[in-house]
């Protein structure tokens, strides 16, 4: 399902499409590139977290699961390709670059947008940009981070942008390993990317206008096995780093269930409050630690151990995923709206309607709390008619079962008219025919280019998976074959030209601008005959002292006696004399 706002033009696609206009302003200036955005609807899915434990009867032996929360998840799927500069037909051909995969969670409380997968092919080094101008990699992530996080906000719901960084030579592109142009960073390198990544939403100029509608923003950083002095390190060198930064989790404040202690406690266990994404560490973890205890003790007093988060945390650095020789970062930003959660929460529990037999729940009904009201019973119809009422309708019944049976099948007669096959999946409403709701928010503006069930995302994904990018001319087959066959052979493909002025490049001197001249700075490598002449003509001279600063022995005559020293020397300290009782003198050998 493809965009309607696009408008073709032969094999062209001139689009209207939001993220063309954010991704040209980070890239550099009349660089070609061209995006492939993929997306499915918002769909219903397995809540993040356990439910929290509660008692129906107050009795605190027997201990029940309350309702799990409503989940949406929506996935998207970003890929950026570029031209390679061989002529085919009347296109370059391309060559993927990047892709990136985030899934994003709603329900009634907040938006999750997790990043879940991340790779690159290493062939942007055909555009040949100069040494030291910015990542496009880079900054395509942060702007794509933005762009959802712009358009999935809510009013009076919290967001949150949530990854863990785990080193790897391939997540995406099959045998991009093998090009010897893919940079592929270390465990310790990947954390420190991430960091200047999601830096970009909590400080600086260009995505200042997506900071404007929140009231608070922080950043939340967690490694494993590090204590908070290794941890800084790992941080961007800014100025403002300490104080969006904070070297903790903030599972604890972005839990619906601790933001609404009146029906769920104050104290919350840790295994309601730990959410586990697709392939997580810390995922499989809770999974482990859930097999291990039986489901009522689990309700009555949670795991045998950890007990808290911390304890979570700490034993986390000895799973394999974190102690393997290898780090393990977990990162979030949390965005905070201007209205109090809590709040908002009371008024989502006072819409609570009671139920008739032709009318269902409200819409805004809350999914976190358990159902306190009692079901009503069933009425005894023998009590309000009488016996001689009551038999008559047994006797109606009964005779009208009886002339049911009596019937026999009807016989079809007449020409046999054959139906046309229908497709199953068209029967289907494939996507949801609201577009806000209390648990997500659906927005055209957010939406992919191409637009896919679940299923056919998964098979879209899983193609990616099956291609070879070893070799370029692998990758240009690859590129061509995935973005054939994920939209059925229709051009869904998205032309950016960067707009972004490398700061570093220099003005020439025919324009009339000012060349910077670092011929003073640069410091020019001297070759050997060079440095030994420098050397030799260099080497500091022998240190001659002057006839003032000469101290001269004072001479002794035989009848003068050993305390008069010269006046030339009388600023010298005197010397220490024994006295003639303390001097052994030798005998004289008869």
């Amino acid at each position: 399902m493809a965009s309607t706002a696009q408008i073709r033009d032969g094999d062209h696609v001139e689009d209207s499409h939001p993220l063309v206009a954010e991704l040209a302003k980070v890239l550099p200036k009349d660089r070609k590139f061209t995006a492939y955005h993929l997306s499915t609807p918002p769909t219903i899915t397995e809540p993040l977290c356990h439910p929290p434990a509660y008692s129906p009867s107050g009795d605190s032996k027997e201990r029940r699961p309350s309702k799990p929360l409503k989940t949406y998840c929506e996935k998207h799927f970003l890929a950026i390709s570029i031209g390679t500069g061989k002529e085919e037909a009347h296109h370059d051909k391309e060559v993927l670059v990047l892709g990136l995969e985030i899934y994003i969670y709603t329900t009634s409380f907040s938006t999750i947008i997790f990043v879940s997968k991340a790779d690159s092919t290493g062939y942007l080094t055909l555009l040949n940009l100069p040494k030291g101008a910015p990542s496009p990699i880079r900054e395509i992530t942060s702007c794509f981070l933005a762009f959802l996080v712009a358009n999935r906000r809510r009013q009076s719901k919290q967001l949150v942008v949530n990854l863990f960084a785990r080193a790897q030579s391939q997540y995406l592109f099959p045998g991009s390993v093998k090009n010897s142009g893919k940079h592929v960073l270390d465990d310790r390198g990947l954390v420190k990317w991430w960091c200047r990544v999601l830096n970009t939403l909590l400080e600086g100029t260009d995505y200042e206008d997506v900071r404007k509608p929140w009231d608070a923003i922080h950043g939340y950083l967690v490694i494993p096995g590090l204590d908070n002095y290794e941890t800084k390190a790992f941080l961007p060198r800014t100025s403002l780093a300490a104080s969006n930064w904070t070297l903790n989790h903030p599972l604890e404040k972005i839990s619906p269930y601790t933001n609404d202690p009146t029906n769920f406690g104050s104290n919350v266990h840790p295994r309601s409050l730990i959410p586990m994404y697709p392939d997580d560490p810390k995922a499989r973890f809770v999974e482990e630690l859930e097999e291990s205890i039986p489901e009522k003790a689990k309700l009555l007093n949670g795991w045998k151990t950890p007990k808290t988060l911390d304890q979570f945390w700490e034993m986390m650095a000895f799973r394999q995923e974190c102690s393997s020789g290898r780090l393990t970062g977990f990162a979030w930003v949390v965005f905070e709206s201007q209205a109090n959660p809590k709040s908002s929460s009371s008024t989502v529990k006072s819409a609570i309607t009671i139920p008739t037999p032709n009318a269902s729940l409200s819409a805004t009904t809350d999914d976190v709390t358990p159902p306190t009201t009692p079901r009503p019973t069933p009425r005894d119809n023998t009590s309000l008619t009488t016996p001689n009422t009551s038999s008559f309708k047994l006797k109606n019944l009964r005779a009208k079962k009886l002339r049911q049976k009596r019937k026999g099948k009807k016989v079809l007669s007449g020409p046999i008219i054959p139906r046309k096959p229908q497709i199953k999946t068209h029967q289907r409403d494939q996507f949801p025919k609201e577009v806000e709701t209390p648990y997500y928010f659906w927005p055209e503006n957010g939406r992919g280019q191409v637009v896919l069930n679940d299923s056919s995302y998964k098979r879209a994904v899983e193609l990616l998976l099956h291609l070879e990018f070893g070799t370029l001319e692998q990758g240009i087959s690859s590129t061509a074959r995935w973005t054939r066959e994920v939209n059925m052979g229709e051009n869904w493909a998205l032309e950016i030209v960067g707009e972004r002025v490398a700061v570093e490049s220099l003005a020439p001197a025919s324009t009339g601008g000012t060349v910077n001249n670092l011929s003073s700075v640069v410091r020019r490598k001297r070759s050997a005959d060079e440095a030994a002449n420098e050397t030799t003509s260099s080497s500091p001279a022998v240190n001659t002292l002057g006839d003032g600063l000469i101290r001269k022995k004072a001479k002794l005559d035989a009848s003068t006696s050993a305390t008069s020293i010269s006046p030339e020397v009388e600023s010298e300290p005197k010397a220490n004399v024994l006295g003639a009782g303390l001097v052994r003198k030798k005998p004289k050998a008869s």
